[in-house]
């Protein structure tokens, strides 16, 4: 059941990335060049990714530390396989998917996939340092 719950957290983060994506597109890039706006849209989804697992994570009891490692290292594996997926399905190339994990480009993707792996980690901490 417990890792039910964890997959449920993660699920909750698809739609606020494809908000945040649509918050970039639409608003961000009409007074931000391309690349400042990827820098600022990974920022937030970063940052988003953190809080939603902070709120979310922290009402699952019986997660370990252990737990978190695996939860982080689960989520980031699913969220590598979901933008994979969507973007191949949705007509990117494989070099352009690629080029995500560049931050060079100005795309802070990998922000974004280290938010992932770490949220977790660093909410079992704040929980174990707050004594929740």
């Amino acid at each position: 059941m417990k890792w039910i719950k964890i997959f449920s957290v993660w699920l909750c983060i698809i739609p606020v990335a494809i908000l945040n994506g649509g918050f970039r597109e639409y608003f961000l890039e009409n007074y931000l060049s391309e690349k400042a706006s990827l820098s600022v849209s990974g920022i937030i989804l970063s940052v988003l990714i953190f809080f939603i697992t902070s709120v979310l994570l922290l009402r699952i009891k019986e997660i370990s530390y252990r737990d978190s490692i695996i939860t982080g290292l689960f989520w980031t594996v699913l969220t590598i396989c979901f933008e994979f997926s969507f973007g191949l399905s949705s007509g990117s190339t494989w070099n352009e998917l690629i080029e995500a994990y560049n931050p060079l480009s100005g795309n802070l993707w990998i922000m974004v996939i280290l938010s992932t792996l770490l949220s977790p980690i660093l909410t079992y901490r704040l929980k174990w340092l707050y004594g929740k």
